[in-house]
């Protein structure tokens, strides 16, 4: 633990411990954190983040340990510590059938804003969060990001020394994650301390300071630039343009020298062990033929190798899947596909096809169409006009055998709260027709691959988030679907289960399974063969994930991320409209 000036520590604690029944959720952890400065908290699923969160914002009492907030003890002087911190949870936490400014009005007198003060306040809000042209507007109909912001700026209602951010971008997509980054950095800049919890570690990338958590203990607490530059000299691209770039991972993953690696574009981003393992790995590269060359390492490289590295590449979830013959090379097509609500396009003259056994991606920002389309396609909504095709059979004549061939998994968790597990696998067999032994055998193979066994005597709601998409996802697959539609499938999970998820979407595709899938975590996106970007309801961009990198190269980007040719494409369709 750095030390520091008593006049810039904004936070600290000392043996905070936490318990709930026999799990440790904290164990005696200790760090400063510094008025100023954005410090970032991640950890894999259950590592305690949203723990240790709650005891700041004085939600939770510690079982041992101190804390001072803001100068005050969260155990003996609540009621000063909520004065001085704004908190924003997970959950969207504030009144969905109450307008923007409602909810401001709520907040100014739960704050005790005096009245005098609070017209001045709201202004200031609307502009810093730009909500300003939305005062009227519902909450629940907010898109993800304005949900986010006005989250934000109810917490800074009062002024706080203090802002704890439980994950705010989590479901935000590229163009309004950077506009709470924006916020967060003015934020800082005028002397408040800001803790941002995250999964997404390019967030954390860009915090001063980063404490990283697993099973309740503090592993790491500096800039995350000195994690990362443990791994100078063992991070490598191999170039698996001209073979199966999910075939390259996979080999490279089951070598013993080889600690983590995902698909980036149409490369292979592979970490070894140690660094006497770069040897190794270029002999590797040398006698399968495959370009290799070294890289700069990320921090998420860095986190990954230090909780141990990933998953591996083999997934037992495909090895009793038949591979399925598709009898039409297009598995998906959609044609001028269109939906209107009232006198909104949600989805305006799209088309496109996807070719068997490929996952194609369907990005954009929040409110641009994408889980309409997903939803038409899926039988779940009828279009307005258009043609959609699953399998070869029209959605509106074959409902039924175009939904016996696809699996779905839905942006927010769907399954049924009041039965467990155990019945919520054995419903879904129930519905997608299989009984007696193959319904047992099935139910049995997905409890396997997903680690469900100690869970299945509890409530969905009570899962961890990165069991509850693995239900998610076991459910969709009960019935061997030949096309699977992700809607955000790995939204907030961690680095090591979104590695698990893509193991298991890179086997079933090897089983000739087509998968679409929206995200708004960009380097998932180079998983994807092609990536259509939607923006306003309108198809704007279809390419590989280099091609759209690719596209958007400049004097000024000149080796652009996913995540900067995202805002670059959406930059170029509001300036083609005169900044609509």
């Amino acid at each position: 633990m750095t030390e520091n000036s008593d006049s810039s520590i904004a936070l600290e604690f000392n043996g905070l411990s936490k318990k709930f029944g026999a799990i440790k959720a904290l164990d005696n952890i200790s760090a400063q954190i510094i008025a100023g400065k954005l410090t970032g908290i991640v950890g894999p699923d259950g590592a305690g983040k949203t723990t240790l969160l709650r005891i700041l914002a004085s939600l939770l009492r510690a079982d041992e340990g101190q804390a001072k907030v803001a100068g005050f003890d969260p155990k003996t002087q609540s009621d000063l510590v909520k004065d001085n911190i704004g908190y924003m949870p997970q959950r969207f936490g504030l009144y969905e059938d109450l307008s923007v400014m409602d909810n401001l009005v709520l907040y100014s007198k739960l704050r005790k804003v005096e009245a005098k003060n609070a017209k001045k306040l709201f202004a200031r809000l609307l502009d810093f969060t730009r909500l300003e042209p939305f005062t009227d507007r519902l909450a629940g109909k907010l898109s993800g990001g304005m949900k986010q912001k006005l989250g934000l700026a109810c917490a800074l209602m009062g002024e706080p020394r203090v802002l704890l951010l439980d994950e705010p971008g989590v479901g935000v997509d590229p163009v309004s994650r950077q506009e709470l980054w924006r916020m967060v950095e003015a934020l800082t800049d005028d002397g408040m301390a800001v803790v941002w919890s995250t999964s997404y570690l390019d967030e954390a990338e860009k915090c001063a300071s980063v404490l990283l958590l697993n099973e309740g203990k503090i592993l790491f607490d500096g800039p995350p630039d000195s994690l990362t530059k443990t791994l100078i000299g063992r991070s490598f691209l191999i170039d698996a343009d001209e073979n199966d770039k999910r075939a390259v991972l996979r080999g490279a993953l089951n070598l013993p020298f080889i600690s983590d690696g995902v698909i980036q574009g149409s490369a292979v981003r592979a970490v070894c062990k140690h660094i006497d393992d770069a040897k190794k790995i270029r002999e590797h590269c040398k006698s399968q033929k495959l370009n290799l060359k070294a890289t700069e390492p990320r921090f998420e490289d860095a986190f990954v190798d230090l909780l141990g590295g990933g998953p591996g590449g083999h997934t037992p979830l495909t090895d009793n899947f038949d591979p399925i013959s598709h009898k039409n090379e297009i598995a998906v097509r959609c044609e001028n596909l269109t939906k209107v609500f009232g006198e909104f396009r949600a989805t305006n003259d799209v088309s496109f096809e996807v070719k068997r056994g490929e996952i194609f991606g369907l990005l954009g920002p929040n409110g641009a169409g994408k889980s309409t389309t997903f939803k038409m396609l899926c039988g779940l909504l009828r279009p307005t006009s258009g043609i959609a095709q699953v399998a070869g059979f029209d959605l509106r004549h074959a409902t039924r055998k175009a939904k016996s061939n696809l699996g779905y998994m839905a942006q927010k968790f769907s399954l049924y709260g009041l039965m467990s597990v155990r019945q919520n696998l054995d419903f879904s067999a129930g519905v997608y027709g299989l009984d007696g032994a193959l319904k047992a055998e099935r139910i049995a193979e997905m409890i396997d691959a997903f680690h469900l066994k100690k869970y299945l005597d509890f409530s969905p709601e009570d899962l961890p988030l990165g069991y509850k998409q693995r239900l998610a996802l076991a459910c969709s697959l009960m019935h061997r679907p030949s096309v699977l539609f992700l809607d955000e499938p790995t939204s907030g999970v961690d680095p090591l289960t979104r590695r698990e998820f893509w193991n298991h979407i890179n086997g079933l595709v090897n089983k000739g399974v087509t998968i679409m899938v929206t995200t708004h975590f960009m380097e998932e996106a180079e998983y994807c063969d092609r990536v259509a970007m939607m923006y306003g309801g309108k198809l704007i961009a279809l390419d590989t994930p280099d091609g759209l990198k690719a596209s958007v190269t400049s004097s000024n980007l000149l080796e652009p991320s996913m995540e900067q040719a995202f805002i670059a494409l959406i930059e170029q369709v509001d300036a083609q409209n005169g900044g609509a």
